[in-house]
């Protein structure tokens, strides 16, 4: 149950992926992330800690738009703001995403997530609202994801057990 909501978090709270070297990076430290689906008035907040290291693995590999089932991406900045336009095939279906990422990523950014029809659900409007908070606390480190309910899971250690040999998702 955790990993399954785990990974309904993590579709949520993260940039749809784009190549990393193409994505603003967003200052080390405290962020809380403000999410709002469809015409939802219940956000779901989280607050990530990142160094650069954290922030570029997350923005590259995260995400339900992710370069394995993503064929097509552009990704065009304009000032401080960055449209990222993805063509995937989810489920042997096609579907496409649009994101407008405006803001400041030393301090503040929203994400407008749009998504195609063909998807499960139908069209979907996501937005993110993101704000700095300032350095991690003592006890959080590069990676940790702190959801509302206080549950704390550090992705990059999560990836490592789902790749280590003998692991559910490895194993035929």
């Amino acid at each position: 149950m955790r990993f399954a909501a785990t990974g309904a978090v993590l579709g949520l709270i993260y940039l749809p992926s784009a190549p990393a070297a193409e994505l603003p990076s967003r200052k080390p430290g405290l962020w809380e992330v403000r999410t709002t689906i469809g015409n939802s008035n219940i956000p779901r907040l989280i607050q990530q800690c990142i160094d650069a290291s954290t922030d570029q693995m997350l923005q590259s590999n995260a995400g339900p738009f992710s370069a394995s089932t993503c064929r097509e991406r552009e990704v065009k900045r304009s000032g401080n703001s960055v449209t990222i336009d993805s063509t995937c095939t989810m489920g042997g279906k096609p579907a496409t995403s649009q994101a407008l990422v405006t803001g400041n990523f030393d301090s503040r950014y929203t994400m407008v997530t749009s998504q195609s029809e063909e998807l499960p659900g139908g069209k979907m409007t996501m937005t993110m609202e993101a704000k700095w908070l300032g350095p991690c606390a003592a006890d959080q480190k590069p990676g940790d994801v702190i959801m509302s309910n206080g549950v704390k899971i550090n992705i990059p250690e999560m990836q490592k057990h789902s790749l280590s040999p003998g692991s559910p998702s490895l194993q035929k």
